[in-house]
């Protein structure tokens, strides 16, 4: 298990402080194919914030893996101001957005920036990689299947 953590002040308000559990998947049928992401955001008391998933179209296994973090952390800026961990069982994007490696598809690094923006909104974000068997990321990684199962089954 690897994390990393990025600092950012919170703003003036004042905010208290709530520390959030994020686990996000994404699923692609194909590489690229239709794609769904998904995601589970806890407190830290383990209780559950937000369950969400949604189709997104033709993309790759990594696209919908950094669209689904992306997701997440635009409902976790609706929160209080917060810690946050994200949960994810993507090495590839894990180590992209702690640094230890260098995004160098075009696409992949526009989807890189738009995280490293979102984090500006949190007092601490975490990103760690589990492993697929970790039962949270076994739910959004079913959550997410079930979508696809539904667009596929109109297509």
């Amino acid at each position: 298990m690897e994390s990393s953590t990025i600092e950012f002040s919170c703003d003036e308000t004042g905010c208290w402080m709530m520390k959030l559990l994020v686990y996000s998947d994404g699923a692609s049928r194909g590489n690229p194919g239709i794609s769904a992401l998904a995601f589970m955001i806890l407190s830290e008391e383990g209780e559950r914030v937000k369950r969400y998933s949604k189709y997104v179209g033709i993309r790759t296994n990594n696209q919908v893996e950094y669209e689904a973090v992306i997701a997440a952390l635009e409902y976790a800026i609706q929160l209080p101001c917060q810690d946050v961990i994200c949960h994810l069982d993507s090495e590839l994007v894990v180590k992209q957005l702690t640094g230890e490696y260098t995004v160098r598809n075009s696409k992949l690094k526009i989807l890189w920036l738009k995280v490293q923006e979102l984090t500006k909104e949190f007092r601490r974000i975490t990103f760690i990689h589990v492993p697929r068997t970790n039962p949270h990321i076994r739910e959004v990684d079913h959550l997410a299947n079930q979508t696809l199962d539904r667009i596929k089954s109109r297509l």
